[in-house]
């Protein structure tokens, strides 16, 4: 199953995150918080991050959800620092709530990594209220 790593400056959000997405995906066994440094205050650390992909990885490659800036940044050091594993990893160009919610269930039902990452990148421009 393609695993989830949940990237945010803050461990509390990550945590949170991860708790929802468990909720919604229930046998999605594979998602990983990544949230915060690692004395728990505010930030993000490609190492850390690099960490956690290869914890959600199954052999079915990894989606990448990063809240902002920085976090996108760290996360494109972390999948770097891995170039010389063999971990497909993407990371999604999506809302890192609703992107994990879609990625989680795309994943929960055997889709692929480019299936979950579409899933992920389709929660672009959604719009809540009609």
């Amino acid at each position: 199953m393609v695993g989830l790593v949940l990237v945010s400056h803050s461990p509390k959000i990550a945590e949170g995150l991860k708790d929802l997405t468990s909720e919604i995906a229930a046998t999605h066994k594979g998602i990983v918080a990544a949230g915060g440094l690692e004395d728990g205050s505010i930030g993000t650390d490609a190492i850390r991050i690099s960490e956690a992909i290869r914890q959600a990885n199954d052999g079915d490659g990894v989606v990448v959800l990063a809240d902002l800036g920085s976090g996108v940044m760290s996360s494109e050091t972390a999948i770097e620092l891995l170039e010389d594993e063999d971990i497909k990893v993407k990371l999604a160009d999506a809302p890192i709530v609703e992107g994990t919610i879609a990625a989680a269930v795309s994943a929960m039902v055997g889709s692929d990594l480019e299936a979950v990452l579409k899933a992920a990148e389709d929660c672009r421009g959604a719009k809540k209220i009609p």
